[in-house]
């Protein structure tokens, strides 16, 4: 499984703070963070800086390095309570959280149910 997918099913490596995280260049990574912090704001009313763009290798990476949201997420809690790699794996799959995420993102449901058919092909 691709390290990059998070437990829910979203892309890590699509994600800006995720791609702000690998930038090389300082500046064009500030930049980024700026973006990042207004659409935070703009999009969901979290009151953000740049400064509070953490770095983040993604919710399934070894590094500890986590966004401060990521790091508070209740999907990657339970994941990690049921040493499962992915919510595709889980018992309760769907769970409430997971329909919350599907429905913004309807292709972190079809990345879990590949899986899941491919985990019984």
């Amino acid at each position: 499984m691709n390290t990059e997918l998070a437990f829910c099913g979203l892309e890590c490596d699509t994600c800006p703070i995720f791609l702000a995280t690998r930038e090389k260049d300082k500046d064009r990574r500030f930049e980024m963070r700026v973006s990042i912090a207004k659409f935070c704001s703009e999009h969901y009313g979290m009151l953000m800086q740049p400064e509070d763009i953490t770095d983040c290798d993604g919710c399934r990476g070894s590094s500890g390095r986590l966004f401060t949201k990521c790091r508070e997420c209740h999907i990657r809690e339970c994941a990690a309570k049921r040493n499962i790699e992915s919510c595709a794996f889980c018992s309760n799959y769907a769970c409430d959280y997971l329909l919350d995420i599907f429905v913004d993102d309807k292709d972190a449901q079809r990345r879990l149910e590949q899986l899941r058919t491919n985990a019984t092909a």
